[in-house]
């Protein structure tokens, strides 16, 4: 993989797709993220991304310019509550970030120009890893090898059935309204 390309499952694809289609032309400072995102982007099914990359929902642990350590969930959106413990891919960083696998770096200029490198230090929590894991504890992941529970009825006592009887229309159904 270049330094440039990224792993996005298809809900975060889309999700940058529609981000990108209301943009308000160039002078969004996202837009040329996103070009850049959708451009480079490796698109696999949820259950396919790998454990170490940053998805939505993800928790990780990044740096910018080789700074300080910070730890945040990437969102869709803008969070107001807990302050600080949200990033949203409406922020450069949090777009940034999306799609990287541990140890990439992007890199981009932010709208007071200034070059900033994000790093992907680490992964902490990915909802499609931790699904996949509990679908392998529970045994849904592999086929079933117990018998089904479902009884199959052929009829229902000997009831015999009774002709529906037919309107002046031709049919005779009251519709929902008479349930």
């Amino acid at each position: 993989m270049s330094a440039e390309s990224c792993i996005l499952t298809t809900k975060d694809f889309t999700i940058l797709e529609v981000m990108r289609d209301r943009c308000l032309g160039r002078e969004d400072p996202l837009a040329l993220l996103l070009k850049r995102k959708l451009d480079s982007a490796l698109v696999v099914f949820r259950d396919d991304v790998p454990a170490n990359v940053a998805t939505l929902s993800s928790r990780v642990n990044f740096s910018v310019n080789g700074g300080e350590r910070d730890t945040r969930v990437i969102s869709d959106g803008n969070m107001s509550a807990p302050v600080g413990l949200f990033l949203p891919i409406s922020n450069p960083r949090g777009l940034a970030l999306l799609g990287l696998i541990e140890g990439q770096e992007f890199c981009f200029t932010d709208p007071d120009r200034v070059e900033r490198r994000v790093m992907l230090e680490q992964v902490l929590y990915q909802p499609e890893a931790v699904r996949r894991e509990k679908e392998a504890m529970s045994g849904l992941s592999r086929p079933s090898t117990r018998k089904p529970v479902l009884r199959l009825v052929h009829s229902a006592g000997g009831a015999v059935r009774q002709p529906v009887p037919a309107g002046p229309e031709g049919f005779d159904d009251p519709g929902p309204s008479a349930a």
